[in-house]
């Protein structure tokens, strides 16, 4: 059986994309799958500003268009089509073939990259969706500086909720953090550093209710648990900090940590020989742009040395 494609990349965010420039530029034959527009959540930043080499601020989506270009120059293609799944070939002799499914078809390939990101958990609130990139955010980080000396407010109580909102602090004229329970989940140093800072304040026992706004956010309707009394909290941004979830769909049984998130070793490689991963749906301690370009880009060169090897062509 001939192998259709060197390496396999599914999703196009910005470890996708990183990827499929080192693996093109390797000379191997690379093929991106993508059933949206090229760029994943980065299509959601309205002025990119932190991304090294660009002291001009960009929006998400010429600068994917830029990485997607570049790519394509040195030789990657992309298919637009939806994940199924990926397997390895049962046919003597290609048992180290991937065969990764797609809704334009099958594709084999020696290497796969997964590149496929997370979700964030959302509130499900009213106006969280509607002024999504108009002050609601889900990453204090690429936002936070949009609103420096305003009051914010974020939502959660876990380890990125405290971490966020120490780092939102030094930014704003003071945050409020809305937390269900009666306490926070994170762990207790982060937590005790957290209500340390003058201008942090913490709401127990309390939810947000609606986040309101008129052309942008204005505030947010929050509802205290015990008493049931709701209060409206003006404010010109929500940072919601719920959670996030790898998309690890279709994906064969590989090793994840406790939140779910692909557990690789320094190479990316994952718990299965020949498949990669970089960006959001891997354990990382820090999700931002260019680390996902970063891990891409190992990933990438990792997967040309499996491939040699894999040939018998490996450097010694």
């Amino acid at each position: 059986m001939a192998v259709d494609k060197d390496i396999v990349i599914i999703g196009a965010g910005g470890a996708g994309l990183a990827a499929a420039q080192y693996g093109a530029r390797a000379n191997l034959r690379t093929l991106v799958i993508e059933e949206m527009a090229p760029g994943g959540q980065a299509l959601l930043i309205d002025s990119l500003e932190n991304y090294p080499g660009f002291p001009e601020p960009i929006n998400g989506y010429d600068f994917s268009e830029k990485m997607r270009l570049q790519a394509e120059r040195f030789g990657a293609e992309f298919l637009t089509a939806s994940f199924v799944g990926v397997r390895k070939s049962a046919e003597a002799g290609q048992e180290k073939v991937f065969l990764v499914e797609t809704s334009e078809g099958t594709i084999s390939c020696y290497a796969v990259i997964i590149a496929t990101g997370s979700k964030h958990r959302k509130l499900g609130t009213p106006g969280e969706e509607e002024f999504s990139g108009r002050g609601v955010s889900y990453c204090a980080t690429c936002d936070g500086p949009f609103f420096k000396n305003k009051r914010m407010i974020v939502v959660g109580g876990g380890d990125a909720a405290c971490d966020e909102s120490m780092f939102l602090s030094k930014l704003a004229s003071s945050v409020l953090i809305v937390h269900r329970k009666d306490r926070f989940r994170a762990q207790k140093s982060l937590a005790e550093r957290t209500l340390a800072v003058p201008n942090v304040e913490a709401r127990f026992n309390a939810v947000v209710e609606e986040i309101r706004g008129e052309k942008k956010v204005t505030g947010a309707l929050v509802r205290d648990l015990v008493t049931g009394k709701s209060v409206f909290e003006p404010a010109e941004a929500v940072f919601v900090f719920v959670g996030s979830d790898p998309n690890t769909k279709g994906l064969p049984e590989l090793e994840k940590d406790g939140a779910g998130y692909l557990v690789t070793d320094q190479r990316m490689a994952t718990s299965m020989a020949g498949m990669f991963a970089a960006g959001d749906v891997r354990a990382s301690p820090f999700r931002q742009l260019v680390v996902a370009a970063g891990e891409g880009a190992i990933a990438a060169h990792s997967a040309a040395q499996y491939i040699d090897e894999l040939k018998g062509e490996g450097y010694n």
